[in-house]
């Protein structure tokens, strides 16, 4: 199972109900512990119940900045993935990775793949098990090949 940014945090969950062989984790994180200190101060003065949710789906260089967008195509998608996230499911998992409390079940069957430039999820603040070298939150298009190397290295592909 591989699980991208928030959804590592499902695969994380799934695989502890249902048998996995290998959970493969992407821009993502496994304990609370790896939550930045910028989240964690969010949650304690409630920012996710302050702030408009309609800023969040507009795109901008902030957010450009923060997902890594640097090419135009980059920043036309990320522009369209802002736009067409769901404001209720918005509010919903940033609520549940504020709320995130997971630090001592994380499977043995784990693999993390992160960026060493990730500015949502910075690598100085996460165990990994393989860099990506200058990769944002937004690797996975604009560093494609070497995470599918790593990917099928993992699975023995």
């Amino acid at each position: 199972m591989i699980g991208l940014s928030f959804g590592g945090i499902i695969a994380i969950e799934i695989s502890k109900l249902i048998r996995t062989e290998k959970v493969i984790l992407i821009s993502s994180m496994k304990k609370r512990t790896e939550i930045p200190v910028y989240f964690r101060l969010s949650k304690t003065i409630n920012l996710q119940k302050i702030i408009p949710f309609s800023l969040l789906k507009k795109s901008n260089p902030i957010s450009n900045w923060i997902f890594g967008a640097k090419s135009n195509s980059e920043k036309i998608l990320l522009k369209q993935i802002l736009e067409d996230t769901d404001i209720s499911f918005l509010k919903w998992s940033i609520d549940k990775i504020l709320k995130f409390q997971e630090e001592e079940d994380v499977p043995d069957n784990i693999f993390h793949i992160h960026g060493t430039a990730d500015k949502l999820l910075p690598s100085r603040n996460i165990s990994i098990d393989k860099r990506i070298e200058g990769g944002g939150h937004f690797m996975v298009l604009n560093k494609p090949k070497e995470i599918s190397v790593i990917i099928r290295e993992i699975l023995n592909y």
